[in-house]
Formats: structure tokens, C-alpha cells, sequence
């Protein structure tokens, strides 16, 4: 066990540098972000927000769209191109434990959401006074909050990356799904002023619970008042997202492929 530990580390490693390698990837999963968070807090105002302003209110659905970044985006497209170039029929090859690829996978989403809470969270503090939550109810349920949308987003991801034949290809598809979820969610505007059929097609995907979720961390109970059904409802939240945690798992191990079709 020990040594399987130090291979999913190791992997974990390397993952992490390619990806500090990669100005692209750095680019839209670390410094969109912050640019976003610094643009929209500076410019938009909406009317009808109670309670806390636009950079609180913001600042919790950015961190929710973090492991959307991380996770479903940068995995959906970074595996199609390494299936392309033939990194993956490499690795297939070889000794590594197949997990291992998983984990360092797995490893350098978690350290990229590391990295954007907190530098998301230094820039609003510091930017536009937003207050970091410190109690130990708020960060308990950050954790499991986080825990289950890591579980969720990379392994659909991860199932979302057979869909592409290259990583251009895959981007094709992922951004704008992820912009449309972003919009319709409750990361950019206040979900309760958004029309009804929108509110419906979010409420299907996990990003809009997982946006309420953080809410209930970032922001005052009393904002409860203005979410759907009047409340935070965090049981309902958990209830969806392990719903889509098992889906994720269930597709990426139906789904995965080390090898381009045609060479299985």
C-alpha cells in the first residue's frame, strides 16, 4: 500500500508540473477566475441583492465554478489530447499501476483549487472587503462540499473526455457548456431574478446546487430568504450532488478509453 502511495504521489507530481508547463491551462483555470471575479465585482450592481454585496455573493459561485475548471473542463480536454498524441497508449504500456494516472489526475485538480481559493479569496478580501467564513459549521461544509464536487466534476470529466477525439475538438464542446451552466446557475446573477425555464434546465446539473451550497458558507443565513424555496437546503444539496457523484463514477468507468477508437 505504501508503495502504491508513492506511485499516485509521484504521478500526482508530475501531473502538477505539466500543467504549470502549460500557459493555456494556467491561463483559463487559474487567472480566468480572478479576472472575472476582479471585472464583475468592479462593474456589475444588481438591484434586489440583500444583505451582502455583489463580491460576497460572486466570489462563493467562483469558487463553486473552481473544480468545474479544474475538474470537468480541464480534464474533459487534457485527456482527449493526451489519447491523441499517444501519451496514454504510453502509459498504458507501461508498469503504472492504472490508478496511478487517476490519482495524479485527481491530485493536480485538487491543487489547482487549491491555489484558486486562495488567491480568489486574498484578491476579494483585500479588493472588495469580502469577509472569509471562519466558523467551524461553514468550513465543515465547505469540506464536504468541495469533497463531493471534486468526486463529481472529475469523474465527468473524466467520462466527458471519450465524447473528443482531440483536446481542440473536446474544448469545442466543454467551454461553452460550461459558460451556459455558469450563466444559468447562479454564478453571475442572482438566481431567484432568472426566468423560470432557466431555473428549471440548472436545476438539473450539480453546478447550480453546488453554487447554493457555497452560498450558504460565503454568505449570511439570513440571504437563505432570497434562494429558491427559501433556504439553503443543504440536505436536498448533498442528496443531488451524491446523486451526481454516482452518475459521474458509474460513466467514467463505463466510458474510459486508453486507446483511440479503432485501436481498443
Amino acid at each position: 500500500m505504501t508503495s502504491l502511495l508513492k506511485t499516485w504521489a509521484g504521478r500526482g507530481r508530475i501531473e502538477v508540473m505539466l500543467t504549470f508547463r502549460d500557459r493555456r491551462t494556467i491561463t483559463f483555470t487559474v487567472l480566468l477566475p480572478l479576472i472575472l471575479l476582479l471585472v464583475l465585482s468592479s462593474l456589475v450592481h444588481p438591484i434586489g441583492l440583500k444583505y451582502v454585496s455583489f463580491a460576497q455573493y460572486l466570489t462563493a459561485g467562483m469558487i463553486a465554478s473552481g473544480l468545474v475548471y479544474g475538474g470537468f473542463q480541464g480534464l474533459s480536454i487534457a485527456i482527449p489530447e493526451e489519447r491523441s498524441n499517444g501519451t496514454l497508449k504510453r502509459l498504458y504500456g507501461t508498469p503504472m499501476p492504472r490508478s496511478a494516472y487517476f490519482a495524479g489526475k485527481i491530485m493536480n485538480v485538487v491543487v489547482i483549487y487549491v491555489i484558486q481559493i486562495v488567491l480568489m479569496l486574498g484578491l476579494g478580501a483585500i479588493a472588495f472587503h469580502v469577509t472569509i467564513p471562519t466558523s467551524p459549521t461553514a468550513i465543515i461544509t465547505f469540506i464536504w462540499l468541495s469533497a463531493l464536487a471534486l468526486i463529481t466534476f472529475t469523474s465527468l470529466g473524466i467520462a466527458f473526455s471519450s465524447l473528443a477525439k482531440t483536446g481542440q475538438a473536446a474544448a469545442a464542446i466543454a467551454t461553452p457548456l460550461v459558460l451556459f451552466l455558469q450563466f444559468t446557475s447562479g454564478v453571475f446573477f442572482i438566481v431567484t431574478s432568472e426566468p423560470a425555464w432557466m431555473r428549471a434546465i440548472a436545476s438539473v446539473f450539480p453546478l447550480r446546487w453546488l453554487c447554493q451550497g457555497m452560498r450558504s458558507v460565503f454568505l449570511p443565513a439570513r440571504f437563505g430568504s432570497q434562494e429558491l424555496g427559501g433556504g439553503f437546503h443543504l440536505g436536498q444539496v448533498a442528496l443531488i450532488m451524491a446523486a451526481w457523484s454516482v452518475v459521474g463514477l458509474v460513466l467514467c468507468f463505463r466510458t474510459f478509453r486508453w486507446l483511440p477508437l479503432g485501436e481498443d
